[in-house]
């Protein structure tokens, strides 16, 4: 395949990350039956090499080995070469990354990994250069060798092979208790002990915005009453909202800090970090009232609109680090370019405010940040008002942003993911209620309607579209955070279809995916059959599927007042308790629903012959931090919402209040300023 014209058969995947290595020499195979019936038949190992496409080091092995000619013809003439696109097959990955964990210790991507015939790992690794450096071991030294022993010793092989299958089936012994509520005070402890006082987040660099430590910490402080869990979580959001991991031209997160400051991102946006973190900041506000938090909120939606959003309506997955062939190149600034661009004046006041220097902070160029950054002495330098300083950085930022976007764009993977899109859905419902904004709440309503036109088979869904093609059997994240986007649409909204949607997913998820009355596999009962089925429920990135549905089906067990779902949620914990009591805060998103047990909460039903009055104690109700409550109106007769609603109606009072609470419901309550003084939302402490 010397020829650069020539393709591979990866050009006909619909793949982002795929097609960019469909012109590679490599003979690339995606993953499927053909590869390993292949490898079986030529009795050759296959070579798996997993990745996404807006990964900076998955570009430098692509450009270093699978475009040269020396590395693709080894590849080719010793193994069965295969590309798996993690964001597509997370179930492949999952077992590979934890047998690289296994073996060497670490992980991330790229992910190289050796597998018999069978599939199962006998060599893994992660980045590989063409030849060895720095104590690494390079592609010209690795292929011979491990084709060598694959040629010359398999028993070995095979020993290693069939050693690494059964550590990865090990599964810690289920639980059958409840997970005692000292967890979760060990779990705040444990965050407590790795927080950065100085510069926010947790542990050392590089540092990763991981929002859901920060959502557990807000539910922590609402039940608890810690309130240096809000602290740690507010300065967090702070800290990184001033810095570079925060574009603070055109909004959005990168995915990570390399150091401790937040200053230098590296610079890939993906789609679930905006998510959680629009969850976060409007949770932040919710508590708080921070208006600098609300502006965030909006940036960041103005930001998904008009860069991360398909005409129809849903969410593309992520925005490439690299442009013009380096890392951050798109992002960068000179203070010649800004002081070419706006007037003396303004050119000066962003430079200062935003740390432009003619030395730049990152490779002899500038990461707008304002880490650090003491707005008086910027007014008390030029001798202005905040006022004023805020009004030239409003005039001047779009002017900035419209001269960015005459840059060479990065590459944008334009896949739509279930899960992905569910976790956006969710934030902009939730955003969109807090702030009464009806643009944020219609975003989500689209994207909803495009994941049920596009992704949902009917009786399951799928996990990717991508250019008219739906495919990949769903797994468990995609179900558990669809439904946490639906029931966050139904509080937002009011409208029981959401409710009623939420309640059909979760009764797939129970029908395809539970390990009967446990917790859930990773996979769908029909999706493909690989070497492991696994069930997990530590947090990566995101918090684990697990934990999520538990969190969501008690939520519908409150709402449609069906124990099966609570029930659910229960057996989930109790599978789990081992695993929470040995890594409390690997399991935030599991304790996050332990918690809500533990707080209980309110089931809340308002009704009245004044509609005004309901709404207006709606947005009340969507305006304040109640993680633990879930509200509704009178629900249709046949809709799964009526064994909470029967019998909670009142037309005789412009406004009425149904509550309950640890299964018992009080009084009815009238009026608005009762129902505020009942439900605690009159201000008072």
């Amino acid at each position: 395949m010397s020829d650069s014209n020539q393709t591979n058969r990866l050009i006909n995947e619909k793949s982002p990350y795929l097609l960019q290595h469909a012109q590679n020499p490599v003979d690339w195979y995606p993953w499927g039956e053909e590869a390993f019936r292949r490898a079986k038949e030529e009795n050759k190992p296959v070579f798996v090499s997993i990745g996404y496409s807006t990964c900076h080091w998955c570009h430098v092995m692509a450009h270093e080995s699978f475009e040269d000619e020396e590395v693709a013809a080894l590849i080719n003439e010793y193994f069965i070469p295969v590309k798996v696109d993690r964001e597509e097959r997370p179930d492949i990955d999952a077992i590979y990354m934890e047998a690289c964990m296994k073996l060497t210790g670490q992980g991330g991507w790229p992910l190289s990994a050796f597998l018999t015939p069978d599939q199962k790992p006998f060599y893994i690794g992660t980045y590989f250069p063409k030849t060895g450096k720095y104590g690494r071991p390079g592609m010209m030294d690795v292929l011979p060798q491990l084709h060598d022993v694959y040629t010359n010793d398999p028993e070995r092989v095979n020993e290693i092979g069939n050693r690494m299958k059964e550590a990865l089936e090990v599964r810690a012994e289920p639980g059958n208790g409840e997970i005692p509520a000292s967890t979760l005070h060990q779990a705040f402890g444990q965050l407590a002990r790795l927080y950065d006082g100085v510069y926010g987040g947790f542990g050392g660099a590089p540092k990763f915005p991981s929002p859901h430590q920060l959502l557990y910490l807000f539910r922590y402080f609402e039940w608890h009453g810690e309130p240096m869990a809000f602290e740690m979580a507010d300065r967090t959001l702070d800290a990184m909202a001033s810095g570079g991991i925060y574009d603070q031209i055109g909004s959005g997160f990168a995915r990570y800090s390399v150091d401790e400051y937040w200053l230098v991102p590296h610079f890939e946006k993906m789609l679930y970090d905006q998510a959680m973190l629009m969850m976060a900041y409007t949770e932040a506000f919710q508590i708080s009232g921070d208006a600098r938090y609300e502006g965030i909120v909006k940036d960041l939606f103005s930001f998904i609109s008009r860069e991360m959003t398909h005409p129809e309506g849903g969410f593309y997955s992520a925005l490439d680090a690299d442009s013009e062939g380096a890392e951050g190149t798109y992002y960068l600034w000179t203070e010649e370019e800004v002081f070419s661009l706006l007037d003396e004046k303004e050119a000066e006041i962003v430079c200062a405010v935003y740390d432009i220097t003619p030395g730049g902070n990152f490779e002899g160029k500038s990461i707008p940040n304002m880490v650090g950054l003491e707005l008086e002495a910027v007014t008390s330098e030029f001798g202005i008002s905040e006022e004023e300083v805020e009004r030239i950085l409003d005039e001047s930022l779009p002017k900035m942003l419209a001269y960015r976007e005459k840059r060479i764009y990065p590459h944008l993977d334009d896949k739509i993911l279930t899960s992905w899109n569910g976790l956006m859905i969710a934030a902009l419902a939730k955003a969109g209620a807090a702030f009464s904004d009806s643009g944020m709440v219609e975003a989500a309503k689209q994207a909803a309607d495009f994941i049920g036109e596009h992704l949902d088979a009917g009786d399951y869904l799928f996990a990717r579209w991508r250019d008219g093609e739906a495919r990949f059997h769903a797994y468990l994240d995609d179900y558990a955070y669809l439904i946490w986007g639906q029931l966050e649409l139904h509080q937002a909204t009011g409208q029981e279809r959401y409710a009623s949607e939420a309640v059909r997913l979760a009764g797939i998820l129970e029908e395809r995916f539970a390990d009967g009355p446990g917790a859930f596999f990773f996979t769908d009962r029909e999706g493909e059959t690989l070497l492991t089925r696994s069930k997990d429920i530590l947090d990566g990135a995101l918090p684990s599927g697990n934990g999520i549905a538990a969190m969501q089906l008690w939520r519908i067990g409150k709402l449609t007042a069906d124990e099966r779902w609570i029930s659910r949620s229960e057996a989930i914990m109790s599978e789990f308790a081992g695993e929470a009591d040995q890594y409390p805060n690997g399991t935030l998103g599991l304790l996050m629903a332990r918690m809500a047990f533990e707080a209980g909460g309110r089931e809340i039903v308002v009704t009245g012959s004044h509609p005004e009055n309901r709404e207006e104690l709606l947005e009340a109700l969507r305006a304040t931090f109640l993680p633990f409550d879930v509200w509704t109106e009178p629900a249709d007769d046949n809709g799964p919402l009526i064994r909470l609603t029967s019998g909670k109606t009142d037309d005789r009072h412009p406004l009425t209040a149904f509550v309950c609470e640890s299964n018992v419901c009080r009084a009815p309550v009238h009026g608005p300023e009762q129902i505020l003084i009942a439900l605690g939302l009159d201000g008072a402490t």
